[in-house]
């Protein structure tokens, strides 16, 4: 029977990360703890800024819309990612995998984009201190992530809607554990040229403008940060920094690395490693290095646990 884009293939079958049965219990207890404590980071952090009114700024604003992308983008393609260590075949429907490829780039996307915002929003923070409040208003901070969204999903239409205009035809094996862009582009059987004029544009803008900007940004507050006076300060300053860029240069670094590199012989394998950073591993990571080492979220930590005793308490 066929599938719609009067495709043959109706299924897909998922490789998964490694076809070694030796390595899919430790595997699965690993990865299974990545999503639990992304889950939990994300989610904590979520309610946190929530209800703590103090944590209502500009910084907290993006960093409430950052876990919530991360939560989100973590939850498409994980459970599947799970199953291929327990089960034999990971079969997901054609649909299911079309679904899961542009709810996957519409989160990825969008968080390339809510990731330059904090940094522009850092910059005018350390940069331009006296006019922080005038510069990022709630207007300019809501304009800021609803184009991140829009960009988001401006992407992954792009994407999706050409991959649908693609034929499968008998070989629907994805050697990857989560339906995207270039593992299914080797499964067709007609032309990918559009499709991959589509990758290298829309891939090349938003890995792009982001890293451009964010590096601007970042250029910009390290030579403010030098023109402090106190060595005390500057080492606090560089300390957080240094944990920011850590994470944008995992999160970008091993995205591109996955699309750059892909396609050449021998890198499939590479290539499916490298996407765990900024499908896993980055997610787990942000909710700690971009809240837990900050006085502010510390403070409502403390408080609302301590609300939470008292009400058990009483």
């Amino acid at each position: 029977m066929l599938a719609r884009n009067d495709s043959l293939v109706t299924e897909f079958i998922l490789a998964g990360l490694t076809d070694r049965p030796e390595l899919q219990q430790p595997l699965f207890s690993l990865f299974l703890m990545i999503y639990m404590v992304t889950v939990v980071g994300n989610l904590g952090l979520i309610i946190l800024i929530g209800l703590n009114s103090h944590l209502h700024t500009a910084m907290y604003y993006f960093l409430f819309n950052l876990s919530f992308i991360d939560l989100c983008y973590s939850s498409v393609f994980t459970p599947k990612m799970l199953m291929n260590f327990v089960i034999r075949k990971n079969i997901i429907s054609y649909g299911g995998c079309m679904t899961q490829l542009f709810f996957f780039l519409f989160f990825v996307i969008s968080e390339c984009y809510m990731l330059t915002s904090m940094a522009y929003d850092r910059y005018v923070a350390i940069c331009t201190p006296l006019l922080y409040k005038v510069t990022m208003s709630h207007q300019v901070c809501l304009v800021l992530s609803l184009a991140a969204y829009v960009m988001g999903l401006a992407g992954a239409s792009a994407h999706t809607g050409c991959m649908l205009g693609l034929t499968f035809c008998n070989v629907n094996i994805i050697n990857h554990y989560l339906c995207d862009i270039l593992p299914l582009l080797q499964l067709s059987c007609t032309s990918t040229y559009v499709n991959e004029m589509v990758v290298l544009i829309v891939v090349g803008i938003n890995i792009t403008v982001p890293c451009f900007t964010i590096l601007i940004s970042y250029i910009f507050i390290l030579t403010s940060i030098l023109h402090i006076k106190s060595a005390q300060g500057r080492s606090k300053a560089f300390s957080t920094c240094s944990s920011h860029i850590i994470a944008l240069s995992l999160f970008f670094g091993s995205a591109a690395f996955m699309y750059l590199k892909y396609a050449s012989p021998g890198s499939k394998d590479l290539g499916k490693i490298s996407s765990v950073f900024y499908t896993n591993v980055v997610p787990m990571l942000n909710p700690f290095i971009y809240s837990l080492r900050n006085k502010d979220v510390k403070v409502a930590l403390r408080k609302s646990l301590f609300n939470i005793q008292k009400r058990n308490m009483s």
